[in-house]
């Protein structure tokens, strides 16, 4: 009995051993999942978090992506610059299909849309040979211009509004208001601002259209750009998408995607204006309004005279002094004088589709505001 026992209890003993062991082993194993677990979890959470603060500087970096619009929003812009495998994914499913649905092509249209293609420069030695304009008071090749006129508007970026202000004593917010009285914008339509440069007009007409509307503040120059998205977000304009469009053609926009075009103080620096204005006919919804706002022909001949000598003498003074660049501004006084008259302009609206176009002199003609409509 006493060597039963005493067996017996070393049996138990060896058991209770083995068992406690196993217990440590599997405590200690478990310890490890759940330590791997946890890591595992904050790696997430610290990568989402990356993600998350990666996704919010492009967002603050980048002018409007085309994934972050509203659904449903017709206007169809594409702002983003597709990869080369983006574009031969879209090129094989085209090429794949047979026959290709119309949302196949449009999906693949939209894809291959490159930002950089819209304002890239239309006029080339290519399509445009030695065909000339005028940059100001200068005779240059067409392939030249668009170029020229960059330079001249990333230079005075910064300093736009205040020379603004200099220059037409303030009176340009009037201009810029009396337009916007013959806008006809109500409550939830689409508005597209061409050459919206700072926003003067889109920040209004953000206001008008509504939380149900939306506006397009576009403009071919990235600094010009720039300084109206951040003052329109600054001012908290929530829709209002920012895009770089060349007027000529505005290729990230639909066709008939927008009751109301505006342009102001930028056609005269289009290359070619009948392009544009075209383009702006294209975009235009049936019953859709074009108004364009520029510097024109004063009416009055005295003011003409007087109007010249401020225009070539204190502008480029101003620009030096305030802008640190005359010759800009020397430039933007010769535009002026080189875009079509009010009857000239009116007649090539008329050529490019638009109907009862009408136009208001403002200030003796200084300025006008033309207006048509597409049937």
């Amino acid at each position: 009995m006493t060597d039963n026992s005493n067996n017996n209890a070393a049996t138990d003993a060896t058991s209770h051993g083995h068992l406690q062991d196993k217990l440590v082993k599997d405590s200690i194993a478990n310890n490890q999942n759940i330590t791997a677990q946890v890591k595992a979890r904050q790696n997430h959470v610290s990568n989402t978090t990356l993600n998350e603060n990666a996704a919010v500087d492009n967002n603050n970096n980048d002018f409007t992506q085309v994934q972050d619009l509203p659904t449903g929003t017709p206007q169809g812009q594409q702002t983003t610059m597709p990869n080369h495998t983006t574009n031969a994914n879209a090129n094989a499913t085209l090429n794949n299909s047979a026959n290709p649905t119309s949302a196949q092509a449009q999906t693949a249209k939209q894809t291959l849309f490159n930002q950089r293609d819209d304002i890239n420069n239309p006029h080339t030695p290519d399509t445009d040979g030695n065909e000339q304009t005028h940059f100001g008071y200068k005779t240059v090749n067409k392939a030249e211009k668009q170029a020229r006129v960059a330079d001249v508007f990333t230079s005075v970026a910064k300093k736009y509004d205040i020379m603004n202000d200099l220059m037409s004593f303030g009176i340009h917010r009037l201009w810029k208001r009396y337009a916007i009285s013959l806008s006809g914008v109500r409550a939830g339509q689409h508005v597209l601002d061409i050459a919206g440069g700072t926003g003067d007009l889109a920040k209004v007409f953000s206001r008008e259209v509504g939380r149900n509307g939306h506006v397009v503040l576009s403009d071919i120059n990235a600094a010009m750009l720039e300084v109206g998205r951040e003052r329109l977000i600054n001012a908290g304009c929530n829709n209002v998408d920012f895009v770089l469009a060349n007027a000529e053609t505005l290729a990230p926009f639909d066709d008939e995607s927008f009751d109301l075009v505006t342009i102001s103080f930028g056609l005269r620096n289009v290359t070619d204006k009948d392009a544009a204005l075209k383009s702006m006919y294209r975009v235009l919804k049936p019953g859709g309004r074009l108004l364009i706002l520029e510097f024109s022909k004063p009416v009055f001949e005295p003011l003409s005279k007087a109007y010249d000598l401020y225009s070539f003498t204190a502008l480029p003074i101003m620009g030096k002094l305030i802008a640190n660049d005359a010759e800009s501004y020397q430039y933007l006084a010769e535009s002026i004088r080189m875009h079509p008259d009010q009857q000239t302009l009116k007649q090539m609206m008329q050529q490019a589709g638009f109907e009862n176009c009408d136009y208001h002199n403002l200030t003796a003609g200084i300025v006008a505001v033309h207006r048509g409509f597409k049937a």
